[in-house]
């Protein structure tokens, strides 16, 4: 049974994102992810995020007729089995029935799967011998134990069965045991199941669909007319016998006549539709199959109308709002359709617009219209489709001929489930594609070293397309499940290309695609150096295959080699191993010529002929070095590959036409070696000037030089030219440094490890730097500081260092070109000594001026200096000076505060306590002054109780309210 499997997403392909710089060079950055994405066949690129070009296209006046595409169609295994289904039904409608496909477990039986499953098992006989339907059935997929096999054996001897005995040759004039061994079949309502019935009015295949219980297919009309033989009307072909005229059957095709009993096996009734005897049943199902191909729609749609249509198909198709339905949710549903012989969804693509008549969606300055400063930077971008075939590193920019789809590009506007199918790009060139706007497109790529992997999975899988068709994979209305490549172990990934994404495709890789909704894309072909192997050998291909050539490869290589000053380099260098090996090729061939007699030749200007007037007759290569041609048959021409294929005439009239003698073409493979050689010398120089151990180093003058060359020459951007230029950059860069090292004018001083590096950068550098010597007596300067201050450091760990010495080292060491390590270190040890000194003036002022803050301040500052012991023994004695001084302050504030009053004896002991410590203490001062007007009170006290006169009143009174 034939039952869709969900269809799982191959891995994604690589994707990269440009710098401007690499973008700045389009063929150079393609060229640069070519070993990582020719691996996998196609890429995807998103520009860099400001380079978003103006659609250019006149939107108003842009009129087109697009493709229609019937979705189960374009896949090859479900045209098979339609194709299938359609010549069975061919042969029961040539006889007066209609076939209704029956269903089995509430499904369609596939009628194409159970042949094929029969045909593997033996065929009918052998599977009924063998009682194997239970077998078959299991094989498509039905559960067990329901009686399935019987049912399937009714339907195959009913329906296929007699299909097969035709197509193994069985007619009337043979004894078919078969025949007349099979169950009476024909036109009568009686035979059980219905599943052939009779009709009486035409079908088309294209308006197949499913009905409640069963689905009709009758075969293609055919509008050929038949040949009538008026010889023996009304007499039975079979019997001779002209008797029973109301069982003598008439052909509709040959008007032969034959009773309903005489034919095998007979037909109980007389069909009611049109009847074809066995010879014109024949007859029309051998005739061959039209080739598969796509119609254009009838209708000329706009933009607009286009967009209109096709949200609304897809809106009411997803019956949600286009921009809501996901791309995964497309995807599946595109594949389960296009495996479905039930559902015959059609849509259409505006496929292959032709940008020169409809206009590029790039700006394009060809005169017709002023560009805005925008537009033109754009038109001359080399990412715009109409520029990047004829960008100088390209090949095809030596081909005079606009070639429509390869150097000019061609428009696609898609609708969802618009597709390309599997296809190689002509020439086997690279493609480019840019979305321009709207929903995303789906692409699969496959690539090229698993081609002909994939044309073998194709042509095993599907032969019967391939019979008829050949070159199908040539004409691009083909595709195949990407799940099913990958099952027979082709590689496949896939990429969502979104709005402002270009795809690239590598020679040779095959990939294909759909549309998720309403876009527009450009796309163009393009050929690099890299590619010239890959398009001889495509040559070597279509000879095999008989397939007309685009262009002419060796007229395109002779055309470069003509004029190997205006290559690029790595073009010319790739174009003279393309040269020799065509060169050598053409020296075999024509010396065959020799040994074969032919000596005639004359010189032909092949280029100025028409492509069909020099095209060789056996395989349809478009000659231009040579040729074989007969003086009797002016008409007939030859590649050297098929001399033999020319003319039965004799060898003395045949001749060679030539467009170049093979000195001409050696000479013109000399230029191209010179050519390619000088940048040899010039690799060679450079070599020896940046690779240099022990040789005079060169000035920098002599490396300019080799690299304005370089630039003079058109030499290629390779890893060479960079060690060049970064050598010649980092001279120069030195050279400032050093001016600046010896002018004191750097805006940072160097460490003295970067001065060390530095020195050593220079004495590296291939090139002269005079100022050298200089800076290694700065170095030795450094240096010499570095070990005058390690000895004052060593120094200092046992006894103090002086604070005159430090200061002087200090001075000398800002002075120097470079810092040493060991200037922090003094520093450092600075002010170590300043802060113990202030330490010991503090500590040593007996209490005058020293307060809390100054005490904290102290302890603070002690903490950000170098640590060492003696600093650690004085933040200690700070430490515990300053607890002790807090406490006290804290019991001086008790009592201030307290409610309780203290004895004056209290008081005065804490504040004598107190006063031994050498901090000025705020609470003390304040307790102090207390204690000192309580004493005062008591003496006044004391001098009225002793008194000799009483005090008065308001003196007691005064007395008391001092007190409290």
């Amino acid at each position: 049974m034939s039952v869709y499997a969900e269809f799982v997403p191959p891995p994604e392909c690589p994707v990269f994102e440009p710098s401007w710089e690499d973008f700045s060079d389009p063929l150079g950055f393609i060229n640069k992810i070519r070993p990582i994405a020719e691996k996998t066949g196609i890429c995807k690129i998103r520009p860099p995020e400001d380079w978003q070009p103006p659609f250019a296209c006149d939107v108003r006046n842009f009129r087109f007729n697009p493709r229609v595409q019937r979705l189960n169609e374009l896949e090859a295994l479900t045209r098979v089995k339609l194709n299938f289904l359609d010549q069975i039904a061919k042969f029961w409608e040539l006889q007066g029935s209609m076939l209704r496909i029956p269903h089995v477990e509430r499904k369609i039986l596939d009628l194409y799967l159970l042949s094929k499953i029969v045909s593997a098992e033996g065929g009918f006989e052998m599977v009924c011998k063998g009682k194997k339907w239970s077998k078959v059935a299991s094989r498509m997929g039905y559960p067990q134990g329901k009686g399935t096999g019987s049912l399937l054996r009714s339907h195959f001897e009913r329906i296929l069965y007699p299909y097969e005995l035709f197509q193994s040759g069985a007619t009337l004039t043979q004894d078919s045991k078969e025949l007349k061994n099979l169950p009476i079949f024909g036109t009568s309502p009686k035979v059980m199941g219905l599943e052939i019935v009779p009709t009486d009015d035409g079908f088309n295949k294209k308006q197949r669909h499913l009905k409640s219980q069963a689905f009709a297919i009758k075969m293609r009309q055919r509008k050929e007319t038949l040949e009538v033989n008026f010889i023996d009307l009304y007499m039975c072909l079979a019997c001779g016998r002209g008797d029973e005229e109301d069982r003598l059957l008439l052909c509709d095709g040959c008007d032969d006549s034959y009773h309903t009993f005489c034919l095998i096996p007979p037909l109980q009734d007389v069909p009611k539709g049109d009847w074809r005897c066995p010879k014109c049943v024949a007859e029309e199902c051998s005739k061959p199959r039209e080739a598969f191909g796509f119609e254009q729609a009838v209708r000329e749609y706009s933009l607009q109308s286009f967009g209109e249509m096709a949200d609304h198909f897809k809106s009411d198709y997803f019956n949600m709002p286009v921009h809501m339905v996901p791309t995964e949710l497309v995807e599946r549903e595109f594949w389960r359709l296009v495996s479905s012989i039930e559902e015959d969804v059609t849509v259409e693509y505006g496929a292959d617009i032709h940008s020169k008549e409809f206009g590029s969606g790039f700006p394009v300055n060809n005169g017709k219209r002023q560009l805005t400063p925008e537009e033109e930077e754009y038109a001359r971008s080399g990412w715009n489709l109409n520029v990047m075939p004829v960008l100088e590193q390209s090949v095809l920019c030596h081909i005079n001929a606009d070639i429509s789809g390869m150097k000019v590009p061609w428009l696609y506007v898609g609708m969802v489930f618009s597709a390309f199918c599997w296809h190689i790009e002509d020439h086997w060139s690279y493609s480019i594609n840019y979305l321009h706007w709207g929903e995303p497109k789906t692409w699969y790529g496959v690539p090229s070293v698993a081609a002909e992997r994939l044309e073998e999975v194709m042509k095993r899988l599907t032969p019967e397309l391939f019979e008829s068709q050949p070159d199908l994979l040539h004409q691009l209305v083909t595709i195949m499940n990407p799940n099913i490549l990958m099952a027979h172990g082709v590689p496949v990934v896939r990429t969502n290309q979104c709005a402002g994404e270009f795809v690239i495709t590598f020679p040779r890789a095959y990939h294909s695609g759909f549309n998720q909704g309403y876009n527009f894309a450009e796309a163009v072909n393009f050929c690099t150096a890299d590619w010239l192997p890959a398009g001889r050998s495509c040559i070597e291909h279509y000879r095999r295959l008989r397939r007309y050539c685009v262009f002419s490869h060796e007229e395109l290589t002779c055309k470069m080699a003509a004029c190997p000053e205006k290559l690029d380099l790595n073009l010319a260098a790739a174009t003279h191993r393309e040269m020799f090996s065509i060169v050598q090729e053409e020296r075999k061939l024509r010396k065959s010529l020799l040994e074969r007699g032919i000596t005639e030749a004359e010189r032909e200007a092949f280029e100025l002929l028409p492509d069909d007037e020099r095209q060789c007759d056996k395989c349809k290569t478009t000659c231009f070095l040579s040729a074989l041609a007969c003086s009797q048959c002016p008409e007939r021409l030859v590649c050297l590959y098929h001399t033999q294929d020319l003319c039965a005439c004799p060898s003395d009239r045949h001749y060679l036409r030539y467009r170049y003698t093979l000195d001409e073409l050696l000479a013109m493979l000399h230029r191209l070696k010179v050519r390619a050689e000088s940048f040899d010398s010039w690799a060679n120089r450079v070599k020896e000037v940046l690779e240099q151990e022990q040789s005079p180093k060169r000035a920098l003058e002599e490396l300019q030089a080799l690299c304005d060359e370089a630039t003079e020459r058109k030499f290629p951007n390779n890893e060479l030219l960079h060690k060049l230029q970064t050598s010649i950059s980092d001279t120069e860069r030195c050279r400032s440094v050093c001016a600046e090292l010896l002018t004191h004018t750097h805006s940072r001083r160097m460490t003295l490890e970067e001065l060390q590096a530095f020195v050593d950068q220079v004495q590296n550098l291939p090139c002269v730097v005079s100022q050298l010597g200089q800076v290694k007596v700065l170095l030795e300067e450094v240096t010499q500081f570095q070990h005058r201050a390690q000895a004052v450091l060593k120094g200092a760990e046992l006894s103090p260092a002086q604070p005159e010495e430090l200061e002087a080292l200090l001075e000398q060491g800002a002075g120097l070109a470079a810092e040493a390590p060991e200037c922090a270190l003094l520093r450092g040890l600075q002010e170590q000594g300043r802060w113990l000194g202030e330490v010991r003036r503090t500590l040593g002022a007996g209490g005058r001026g020293v307060t809390l803050g100054v005490l904290r301040g102290l302890m603070e500052a002690g903490c950000n200096v170098p640590q060492s012991d003696a600093v650690e023994t004085a933040m200690a004695e700070l430490q515990e000076l300053l607890t002790i001084a807090e406490r006290w302050e804290e019991k001086a504030q008790i009592c201030l505060e307290d409610r309780q009053k203290h004895p004056l004896s209290t008081l005065e002991a804490i504040v004598s306590e107190a006063q031994l410590i050498p901090v000025q203490l705020p609470n003390i001062l304040a307790l102090q002054g207390s204690l000192a007007r309580a004493r005062a009170w008591v003496t006044d006290l004391e001098e009225i109780q002793n008194g000799e006169h009483y005090p008065c009143l308001d003196d007691l009174e005064g007395l008391v309210a001092v007190g409290r």
